[in-house]
């Protein structure tokens, strides 16, 4: 295996490993008049290997918006552990039965009444290109003391990690 191709796997893992246990994101979609807008998805459970999957109506303005510009953004957010993380991708209208069967979890009732086999039921896959991440894993009182001998030494808080991760290398072409 050559370097470049381990470093893009350990780059997808350890997105995989920042977005455990994130179950909703915020994603945002571009409208046909160009602004943007942003609703609240939950995050299927699946093993990450560079796509995300979220359920969807078929109806839903979302996916006129998708199918209009396919780029987007999923904003993910743990304040509990510090841990914010910013994807872009390319997401597509998924309508595989076999796919939304597998994926399927009875509480999404809550969204789609009718079932598995509701006739308005989706899938949307965002494959992910790149990602941007905030992680600051120290306990809260390190974190204090840091902050308060930036104000007093005058330098800049830096309260853990930062990255940006590029996955573009990492896909085939869009299916």
């Amino acid at each position: 295996m050559t370097t470049k191709k381990t470093e893009k796997k350990d780059a997808v893992a350890h997105l995989a490993e920042l977005l455990q246990g994130i179950k909703v994101a915020m994603m945002t979609t571009v409208e046909a008049d160009g602004s943007i807008r942003s609703r609240p998805m939950w995050t299927q459970n699946t093993d990450f290997d560079g796509e995300l999957w979220f359920f969807t109506h078929d109806s839903a303005p979302k996916v006129d918006e998708v199918q209009g510009d396919h780029h987007v953004n999923l904003s993910y957010a743990d304040s509990s552990r510090d841990r914010y993380v910013s994807v872009s991708g390319v997401a597509r209208l998924v309508r595989d039965k076999e796919k939304i069967h597998k994926l399927w979890d009875p509480t999404l009732k809550a969204w789609f009444p009718k079932g598995v086999d509701d006739p308005d039921i989706a899938l949307l896959c965002v494959r992910v290109n790149k990602a941007e991440y905030w992680d600051t894993p120290n306990k809260r009182m390190v974190q204090l003391v840091g902050f308060v001998k930036s104000v007093l030494t005058g330098e800049t808080y830096r309260p853990g990690g930062h990255e940006k991760i590029d996955l573009e290398d990492t896909h085939s072409p869009m299916h």
